[in-house]
């Protein structure tokens, strides 16, 4: 079947306009408060759209020393032991880790090492991540921190153990 020109073009702007209407509808900016299991604040993530993804940048304080598995998860609210934030966000049912080739969830983020002083200021470019209605849906979504390095492949969530901080995420 030949397609004419005009009609060819008229389908391609229509894609693009849906996928522009689409960006144009997500949330510039959000945050997170992040809480430990105790309750007290160790951190805020603020969260920036950017035409390549969205920019988390984490300002963290008392979290222990050593590689710690950093995520976003699928529901927005962190009651210690933070299982109620559920699993990964993983709106397109994509398989856990980077180092999978049926990865990654758009969650799933590079680990983050803390220092001995306990205190972390961080910048990652999560290019999966919309700040769209799939975040802010009627459960939300939240920031988790475990307590050890995602082995990136494990599936569904990278064998990183407890989750000992969490924040949700907010507009």
């Amino acid at each position: 079947m030949k397609v004419k020109p005009r009609l060819l073009a008229a389908l391609l702007a229509l894609v693009a306009s849906v996928a522009v209407s689409q960006w144009a509808m997500a949330a510039k900016q959000a945050h997170a408060q992040i809480m430990n299991a105790d309750g007290q604040q160790v951190g805020k993530v603020m969260l920036h759209r950017t035409p390549h993804g969205t920019l988390l940048h984490a300002k963290l304080h008392g979290i222990p020393e050593g590689a710690h598995a950093f995520h976003v998860h699928s529901i927005g609210k962190c009651e210690a032991p933070f299982k109620s934030a559920g699993g990964h966000f993983n709106p397109h049912g994509h398989k856990h880790g980077v180092m999978s080739a049926d990865g990654m969830h758009a969650g799933d983020m590079p680990n983050i090492h803390v220092p001995a002083s306990g205190s972390l200021e961080v910048e990652i470019l999560n290019t999966g991540l919309v700040l769209d209605k799939s975040l802010f849906d009627e459960d939300g979504a939240s920031i988790v921190i475990h307590a050890g390095p995602d082995d990136y492949q494990s599936d569904p969530a990278g064998a990183a153990g407890p989750r000992i901080a969490c924040g949700v995420i907010h507009k």
